[in-house]
């Protein structure tokens, strides 16, 4: 069995899979597991900061992401894309596919958005009329973390609505849904929250259900489209029928996370030792600025090929962990920390894992990464 220590699918608590294995209901049928539902929900509430409806959808976490732009966008939209990123200029796809028209706001990969010069995209393109806005909180494949609250704070002065993908930061990064006057946030189960993939968690503002009920046209779709959802609680029911196992997993990982006082500073504490570790020892990060705390992103010398790491450290550690995506794919691997993975002997563990594999691969080391890694802590 492998240990996951890339930057998602996490580690899952035993607590959880145990949860996950117990006799379930009919959730079409027993107004109880409505119940179980929505108290889900309201806790996962909280945890964002928010008065705000959330919603539990049977998919992995790019579902809500699909989700927020099939229901916001209709033909000739004008969508604002933030794109420093992967994940980020991935929206793209979404509102196009919708019959939107996306405009690509394109920035610095390896460092955050500046807010002037989004605010100065604003002001010169006001005859846009943006009804929506697109950015990801913690894009993945570069571990670069974004100023989501300040910028949605920005778009409302605009009024135009924002749609935030914190898959990989929630409950890892700090986010306050309401204090941010974000419309929707996506997250989803298999990161920081540290349950299976499967579920994708969506909170949704007044505004934005505002925007879905004063739609020219009707949402072209039925599985992605969370009206269907709007009062499941007060009919007692559901569009389809629940992943009710998947879901009681989700509850546990959920209360274990609010039960979890320490969790964000653990995140901070394990992600600054690991990046102070590699810089120590000679190794770089592809970031300038703006690292995550739920994973970090190594850029590899040209000589070294990012699968031959990862094959390197699954046959001979037995450690998996990730490279990355698009233009980043032949530089860059990343290490996760977030989560059930964000603990002290599993990443000392894959440092020293990795320090072996490097060298193996003629990689010139100076220092001991994993030794490094302890004397941070």
């Amino acid at each position: 069995m492998y240990k996951l220590m890339c930057a998602g699918p996490t580690q899952v608590h035993d607590e959880v899979m145990k949860k996950r294995a117990l006799p379930f209901t009919n959730p079409d049928l027993d107004p109880a597991f409505v119940d179980f539902y929505k108290e889900t929900c309201d806790i996962l509430s909280r945890l964002a900061h928010t008065k705000n409806q959330c919603l539990i959808l049977n998919g992995e976490g790019i579902m809500g992401l699909e989700a927020a732009c099939i229901c916001l966008t209709e033909k000739d939209d004008n969508v604002l894309v933030l794109d420093n990123g992967v994940f980020g200029r991935g929206f793209a796809d979404f509102v196009t596919m919708y019959g939107g028209n996306p405009t690509i706001f394109e920035s610095d990969y390896r460092e955050p958005f500046s807010l002037d010069e989004i605010r100065n995209h604003l002001e010169e393109n006001k005859s846009k009329n943006y009804k929506y806005a697109t950015m990801v909180h913690c894009d993945t494949p570069s571990g670069l973390i974004n100023p989501v609250e300040k910028i949605s704070i920005l778009l409302k002065e605009y009024g135009i609505l924002s749609v935030v993908d914190t898959v990989a930061g929630i409950f890892g990064e700090p986010i306050d849904m309401d204090k941010g006057k974000i419309d929707i946030l996506c997250g989803g189960s298999q990161k920081a929250l540290s349950a299976p993939p499967g579920l994708t968690m969506v909170w949704v503002s007044d505004d934005a259900w505002h925007a879905m009920e004063s739609r020219r046209t009707p949402i072209a779709g039925f599985y992605l489209n969370l009206m269907m959802y709007r009062d499941y609680f007060e009919k007692k029911a559901f569009p389809y029928t629940m992943p009710a196992s998947d879901i009681m997993g989700l509850r546990q990982a959920v209360e274990m996370v609010e039960q979890d006082e320490a969790i964000l500073k653990r995140h901070e504490k394990m992600g600054e030792a690991v990046r102070a570790a590699l810089k120590k020892c000679g190794i770089a990060l592809y970031l300038k600025s703006g690292f995550s705390n739920t994973a970090t992103a190594i850029e590899l010398p040209t000589n070294i090929k990012p699968k031959d790491v990862l094959e390197k450290m699954m046959h001979d550690y037995d450690i998996i962990i990730s490279g990355s995506l698009g233009p980043l794919e032949d530089r860059v691997i990343r290490i996760g920390h977030m989560g059930e993975n964000a603990r002290k002997d599993d990443l000392a563990l894959t440092l020293d894992a990795l320090q072996s594999t490097l060298s193996e691969l003629g990689m010139n080391i100076s220092g001991n990464l994993k030794m490094e890694f302890l004397e941070n802590l």
